[in-house]
């Protein structure tokens, strides 16, 4: 699937943000360290986290309570919290809604691509004063709408740190990939400044050798064939960062240049035929991102934020079928074009008492997309609806907020965001379109007795639309052919979300939640005339979601150091098929995807390690003219770290995948009927791959 570039099931390894230019979702298990030995433990159990007894929301972890794990990084730490889950936010359009779940001394880093998991990997513990994990809202802390987030406060102690990190990734029967990152800090009173060099890879867990077998209507195999496929790429990046104090505040700069290219393959062969798919691009991107805080008056803070990411890209698919050596017309789909985004955001934050905090404040923001994409087939181009188009955005929004802790187990956040924007269209299509969204939202944070707390979020939230959509596009490989949509709007969800949360013994941890989500617009496919499909709106959805998150610490059945931890979130969506007219779940939502952990901390050997189990998984899109996705089920990953000193650590990993297959139904007309043309599988064994990181700090 070309167009696609990487599965769902995806792994991509950056060594610095922003490296390369298409990201990833979230590989299918990120479990700590593991090996398969387990050798007697001693030595002493993790301690209990503080609570602030002002403000039963939050819980405080001082370096103490990771001395087993033998940290190096504030992010080591930040990653071995019970119950917290490391989210860097989706990099959408604005600021307001579009960072991560981390702050630096109560605030985010300078740009949205120099996330909060990046900023932290810079501290070495040394330097972590307390890291305070806020649940449901706290007087000065910008949720920006997470209902837990965690907030590292440092030390201001004069020091110089380094880390330098190895990376290499073995693959059985495949390519063995390298990759690094060397980081520095100086901090000098206020004063704070470094840069990071990084050279990053893409990894994907899903690639591997299989074959592809087709049937007709009737279960009559008509193509039975060969599969093998293969990736290469990644990127460099440099990053600069500098703080210090600035007319009467602080600023805090960060700029970042990097250079990305990427190739990937896949190859279907069978008696006298060879059906050869690929594509490859080339791209830069750059940002600079500035903040300057100042208090005004006791209480009185401003924060003024001014944000520039830019990039270019030019990529291109071919496909090609060769039979009996003789090769058939070369088709080949190539885009080139530039993105940019520039915000400017301001507010006010008012903390009036030790109770009550307010803010107020404002956000305009621009962001652009021209591209130019030709269709091919043979050497005769194809019109598309939409493949030049530029796409441009100008957006503001008014927010006022406040949060308000009634009593120490008692908080309520509650605010509004008022948006308006302009979409224009220029190049094959014009068109320009305004709109206006009130966002409510209302959170409600109860501690009814220690260890113990619910939280209620109410909140209306708007979509971030991919402007790629705005354009046409193919899948060379499937045979698809999409047309841009140039009446695409946001979604709208109105989020209804209750979470029980129970932590015991010190690191234990049931956390239980259900959200409703009325979702009005849902973005998915809909068909166009001539046999073409587009994203766009395609009606009213709905989503069900029951997340369940439990850690149990093990010491009280002898197992010392050692914890279980499962996770899961199951999703039940509705929508009506916009072909059909019946009920369907909403595409790219994964039903479920369990995962299982036995982890343990060896304090004596100086060893971490854990092995996760996935159960299963699976993903499903939904089309006019087809169904597409991929099912799997019984993923290893076992890890073990190794800490000599207090300055090295030796990490190796193996993801063992024996269980996965993509599958189409491809139907031969639109009427609500569909009646089924053929059915393709393609079951592949991924390769087995293994990873070894070396990290040496300063």
């Amino acid at each position: 699937m070309t167009k696609s570039i990487l599965l769902a099931t995806t792994a991509m390894i950056f060594s610095a943000t922003g490296v390369l230019a298409q990201t990833a979702p979230a590989p299918p298990a990120t479990p700590p360290q593991a090996t398969a030995q387990t050798p007697v433990p001693t030595g002493p159990t993790t301690q209990a986290p503080l609570v602030d007894a002002s403000q039963q929301g939050v819980l405080v972890f001082t370096p103490d309570f990771f001395a087993d794990q033998r940290p190096n990084t504030a992010l080591d730490m930040v990653n071995r919290i019970p119950g917290f889950s490391v989210q860097d936010g989706d990099g959408s359009r604005g600021f307001e809604g579009a960072v991560g779940n981390i702050l630096i001394n109560g605030a985010r880093p300078a740009s949205k691509s120099d996330t909060g998991s990046n900023a932290i990997s810079r501290i070495l513990v040394a330097q972590v004063e307390r890291i305070e994990l806020v649940r449901g809202g706290a007087p000065g802390i910008d949720m920006q709408g997470y209902s837990v987030v965690v907030n590292v406060i440092t030390k201001s102690t004069a020091s110089t740190e380094q880390i330098l990190t190895m990376e290499g990734a073995f693959f059985e029967g495949g390519e063995d990939r390298y990759f690094g990152r060397y980081q520095f800090t100086r901090r000098e009173g206020e004063r704070v400044w470094g840069f990071t060099l990084a050279d990053g890879v893409a990894i994907d867990d899903s690639r591997g050798v299989g074959r592809v077998v087709r049937r007709d209507a009737a279960g009559n195999i008509t193509r039975d064939e060969g599969w093998r496929d293969g990736q290469n790429g990644g990127g460099q990046a440099i990053r600069v960062n500098f703080a210090d104090a600035f007319l009467g505040g602080k600023i805090d700069l960060t700029a970042r240049y990097g250079l990305n290219d990427y190739n990937q393959f896949s190859l279907q062969d069978g008696p006298g035929i060879l059906r050869d798919s690929r594509f490859e691009e080339d791209g830069a991107n750059g940002e600079f991102g500035a903040v300057f805080t100042r208090p005004l008056r006791t209480g009185l803070t401003s924060e003024t934020r001014f944000i520039h990411e830019w990039g270019e890209f030019e990529n291109a698919s071919t496909f090609v079928t060769t039979t009996n050596g003789v090769a058939g017309p070369l088709q080949r789909f190539g885009s080139e074009g530039e993105t940019s985004e520039s915000i400017l955001r301001s507010l006010l934050r008012w903390e009036r008492s030790a109770s009550v905090t307010l803010e107020a404040g404002g956000e305009v923001a621009y962001n652009m997309l021209e591209i130019a994409q030709e269709l091919s087939d043979g050497g005769v181009v194809i019109p598309l609806p939409s493949d030049q188009i530029k796409v441009e955005e100008t957006r503001g929004e008014v927010f006022a907020r406040g949060t308000w802790r009634i009593r120490p187990n008692l908080t309520l956040e509650g605010g509004v965001r008022l948006e308006a924007s302009t979409i224009s269209q220029s190049g094959d299509a014009d068109r320009e379109e305004s709109f206006f969204y009130a966002k409510p939202r209302l959170q409600v944070t109860w501690t009814p007795m220690p260890q113990n707390q619910l939280r209620f979020r109410f909140e209306r939230e708007l979509g971030q639309l991919d402007f790629g959509d705005f354009a046409a596009g193919a899948d060379l490989d499937d045979e698809q052919l999409f047309g841009g949509n140039v009446d695409l709007v946001p979604e709208e969800r109105w989020i209804s979300e209750l979470t029980y949360e129970r932590r015991f013994l010190g690191d234990g941890i049931v956390s239980i939640g259900y959200r409703h989500d009325e979702i009005v617009g849902v973005i998915d496919r809909l068909p166009l005339p001539n046999g073409l499909s587009a994203v766009g709106n395609i009606g009213d959805a709905t989503l069900d979601q029951l997340a369940v998150n439990v850690v149990l610490p093990m010491d009280w059945a002898g197992f010392s150091g050692g914890e279980f931890r499962f996770r899961n979130t199951w999703n039940d969506t509705s929508v009506i098929d916009p072909t059909t007219g019946r009920e369907r779940p909403i595409s790219g939502v994964r039903p479920s995807q369990p995962g299982f952990t036995i982890a343990q901390d060896i304090t004596t050997w100086r060893i971490n390690w854990a092995v996760t189990y996935l159960e299963s998984l699976r993903q499903f899109n939904y089309g006019p003219d087809q169904i597409s996705g991929f099912t799997g089920s019984d993923y290893f990953e076992a890890n073990i770290e190794w800490k000599p000193t207090a300055t090295w650590s030796i990490r190796g990993q193996v993801n063992v995948w024996n269980d996965f297959q993509a599958e189409r139904t491809v139907f031969a007309d639109r009427t609500p009927a569909r009646p089924i043309l053929f059915t393709e599988l393609r079951p592949t064994d991924p390769r087995t791959f293994w990873q070894i990181r070396v990290r040496k700090t300063f």
